[in-house]
Order: structure tokens, then C-alpha cells, then sequence
């Protein structure tokens, strides 16, 4: 092999899917020791790369129970699984080569923003040390505020309540959905203590890095500002940000009101009012890629697990531990089509201009997405034909938007259709672009161009 090709194979974005599935693979081979479950003999191979490419790729369907199949040191190498899988890869590696030597290569801006971690002001090692503290900061405090509940009400002691804040915390910032009970956060509908935190988590982690830093540095520019009593910069917010927070919130809106609507005499029914509008919020957060659920998705109405289609496909913020296509990819899109409905030329998003490189981006993401999801809905009905197409393509959409929410089908899943579950996991993952970019083997550029003729359309 010649030393471009070599060169191209070892890219940022080959390094970056290939650390992701040597990742899984280690998970792996650690989850299917004896000693990592419960019972004391080896987990069958195909259950152990199934938890570990779910854990890695911060998705949250499982075929074991976590908390009672594993022991403490199986649960501990999830745990990993999801902190390394959340943080990234080729960041870890970059951090941990960053800290030994003191110095920040070249290509640790490349392998960074392969990884969907756009440098921020300041530099690489800025990016590094801010994703790291940002992460810590917001997992510590959530696993404090669990650690507190568990063992004043639920009495737990100290080891097992400290261990469980921060598994259930470090899960839901990272936006994982796995917890340490057969039935998730069903056994705690009714405790706003426990799902708020957690909601809280899963929403701030689900907004990327990006958008979290931006905020914290427009917060301690402000707070400096007041401290010093002068003016503070009253520059916009960067349109990314804008959307994201904006597309963030209405989604959470009006999913919970949709679930409220549709769910208000079925699964909520029998709860108290408050205990109703609390799990009707919760489950209009969890389907933004977070995986938790504190109710049975086995007995929602099929369009109430249509409505989480859509809202699992779209996803979260870029940038971060959220999966689907990205608030922003659908903003985009829609924007575009109503440029194209009032036959304007360019996409406006937020008196911006959206270049064209961009809109065909976010199509080509979208198209990627749905193909993806049709042929992974496909392969489940040949593979399992016993299931309902409402169970199975909510099945895949969870598993390509790295979601994790589930009708309880996934253990009874042939091994072929667990094997395209995880082919999707990792796909939504990775990213479509660093996927095809892992792939590819050369690119090829075209000395000519073909004559321009128009089709119909529609």
C-alpha cells in the first residue's frame, strides 16, 4: 500500500470509527468474563457486544438486565463504556496525550473535529479541558442530588446510593438511558426528586458541547461585567445556539403536550395530577436520545410510539452526546422548504443565510437517516416477523437515533436482528459523515462536468 492511501486510511475520521468499534470490542471481551456477572459464568457473546456497543455508542437498549445480570465490576466497565463513548474517543486521546506531554499536536484539531467537536475560542486545549470540566461539573452535581434522595428516602446506604447517583448521572448526561433496575425509572414516576435531576441532565447533555460552552462563557461574561460594574457585550447568541435552544424547547413543549393528550386516560391514568404532567414531561425529554423512561412503552398507543418516532429521529444538539439527525439538521430543512414554497433562492434561519453547502448537508443526513431506518426496519420484519411494525419500527428508530427506548422486544430479538441494531447503533453513533469518511477508500475528483439537464419533479 502506498503512503497516501496509508495516510487516507489512518485519517481523523477512520481513527475515530475505528476507535469507537475497537472500543466496543474491548467492552466486549471485559463484559463476557466470569466474573463480570452476576451468576459467576461467562455472558454470551452476542449479549455481551450487544451491551457494549449500546453502552459505547451511549444508546441504552440492553438484552440483560444491567443491574442484576452484572456484577459491580461488569457494571463499572458499562459505566466506562458510556463516560469514554460520551467524551469521545479521539478526545480522550487527545486530553490524555495533552496531559503527559504538555503539548497539543496539529492533528488533535483534526482528530477533534472528526469526532464532532468543533474547536472552540481559544484553541485546542481549551476545547479539551471545557468538555472535560463542563462534564464533570454537570455529572457530579446530578449524582450529589440522587445520592442525597436514595439515601434519605429510599434507604439506601452510602456505597450503594453513592454508586447509583453517579451511574444513573453519568448515564443521563451522556444521554446513555441505562439504569440499574429491570424496569429503568418506572419504580420513581412519582418522584419529581429523581426525575427532574435526571430530566435536567439528559436535556443540558443533549445540547452539545458548543452550545454549553458558549453559555457558560456568555454567563461569565455577564457575571464579570456586574462584578465590575461595566457594560456587558450585547452581541447575539451564534445562530447555531439560537436554534438549538429554540428547536430544544419547543420539542420538549409540544411533545409533552402531545403525550398528555394521547396518554391522559392510558398509561398516565390512576397517577395524581402532578405525577400525570411529571411523567408526561419526562417522556416528552427521554425521546430526544436520553433512553430512560418512567413509563411502559409496551402499552402506549401506536400514536404515541409514532410521535416518539419522529421526536427519537430528530434528536438532540451537534456536538454532543445526543443522537438523531440533529435539532439543527431539521431547522435547516424546514426552513429551507419554506424558502422553497415562497420560491425565495436562499435559506434564512434567524436573519442568517444559510449557505447552500450546508442545506445539502442537512439533506443528505436526513436521506441518510431514513434509509438507514427503512432498511434496518426492513431486515427486523424478515428477521422477526412475530412482532407488530409499530414495536419493530420503534425498535430501530431507537436504535439509530441512540435513544434506547424500547417496547420490550429487544431480548427476544433473533441474533441477526440484534446484530442490525447494533449496526445502527454504531452508524448513529459515529455520524453518517465520519461513517462514509471510514469507509471510503479514495476520493475522486472529476475533471469534467456533464451537460445540465432539468427533470420533473413531483
Amino acid at each position: 500500500m502506498n503512503t497516501t492511501a496509508s495516510s487516507r486510511w489512518l485519517g481523523p475520521a477512520q481513527l475515530t470509527a475505528l476507535g469507537f468499534l475497537a472500543l466496543i470490542l474491548a467492552g466486549t471481551a471485559l463484559l463476557s468474563l466470569p466474573f463480570a456477572s452476576a451468576d459467576g459464568t461467562a455472558t454470551p457473546l452476542m449479549a455481551a457486544f450487544f451491551t457494549a456497543t449500546s453502552a459505547t455508542t451511549l444508546t441504552g437498549l440492553v438484552v440483560v438486565d444491567t443491574g442484576s445480570h452484572y456484577t459491580l465490576f461488569g457494571q463499572f466497565i458499562v459505566l466506562v463504556l458510556i463516560q469514554v463513548g460520551g467524551l469521545g474517543i479521539m478526545s480522550i486521546a487527545s486530553l490524555t496525550g495533552m496531559l503527559l506531554t504538555g503539548r497539543v499536536k496539529l492533528r488533535t484539531r483534526y482528530s477533534t473535529a472528526a469526532e464532532g467537536r468543533p474547536i472552540f475560542e481559544g484553541g485546542v486545549r481549551r476545547t479539551l479541558v471545557a468538555t472535560l470540566l463542563l462534564t464533570v461539573f454537570f455529572e457530579a452535581a446530578v449524582a450529589v442530588l440522587l445520592f442525597a434522595r436514595f439515601t434519605t428516602v429510599y434507604g439506601m446506604s452510602v456505597p450503594r446510593a453513592a454508586w447509583e447517583g453517579t451511574f444513573h448521572a453519568v448515564s443521563a448526561f451522556n444521554n446513555a438511558g441505562f439504569g440499574l433496575r429491570p424496569d429503568s425509572l418506572i419504580s420513581y414516576n412519582t418522584d419529581g426528586w429523581i426525575l427532574l435531576p435526571l430530566a435536567g441532565a439528559l436535556m443540558i447533555g443533549g445540547l452539545g458541547y458548543p452550545v454549553l460552552s458558549e453559555l457558560v462563557r456568555r454567563g461569565r461574561e455577564r457575571l464579570r461585567g456586574w462584578l465590575r460594574g461595566t457594560p456587558v457585550s450585547s452581541r447575539r447568541l451564534s445562530i447555531t445556539t439560537r436554534m438549538t435552544l429554540k428547536g430544544t424547547a419547543v420539542l420538549v413543549l409540544t411533545a409533552t403536550l402531545l403525550i398528555a393528550a394521547l396518554e391522559w386516560r392510558g398509561f398516565l391514568a390512576g397517577m395524581p395530577l402532578g405525577a400525570k404532567w411529571l411523567n408526561a414531561f419526562f417522556s416528552g425529554v427521554t425521546p430526544r436520545t436520553a433512553g430512560f423512561n418512567s413509563i411502559d412503552y409496551a402499552d402506549a398507543h401506536p400514536i404515541t410510539l409514532m410521535v416518539t418516532d419522529i421526536y427519537m429521529f430528530i434528536g438532540g444538539g451537534s456536538a454532543g452526546t445526543a443522537g438523531g439527525i440533529k435539532v439543527t439538521t431539521a431547522i435547516v430543512l424546514l426552513a429551507a422548504m419554506a424558502a422553497e414554497f415562497r420560491g425565495r433562492d436562499d435559506t434564512n434561519v434567524g436573519h442568517r443565510t444559510v449557505p447552500k453547502t450546508v442545506v445539502r448537508q442537512a439533506m443528505t443526513v436526513a436521506a441518510a437517516g431514513v434509509v438507514s431506518v427503512t432498511g434496518g426496519v426492513a431486515a427486523l420484519r424478515l428477521f422477526d416477523p412475530q412482532f407488530t411494525a409499530d414495536q419493530v419500527s420503534f425498535e430501530v428508530m431507537s436504535a439509530f437515533a441512540t435513544t434506547g427506548l424500547s417496547t420490550g422486544i429487544t431480548a427476544g430479538l433473533s441474533t441477526p436482528s440484534q446484530l442490525v441494531l447494533c449496526l445502527l447503533m454504531y452508524a448513529g453513533r459515529i455520524g453518517p459523515f465520519t461513517l462514509v469518511a471510514a469507509l471510503a477508500l479514495r476520493t475522486v475528483s472529476r475533471r469534467f462536468d456533464y451537460p445540465t439537464e432539468r427533470p420533473f419533479i413531483g
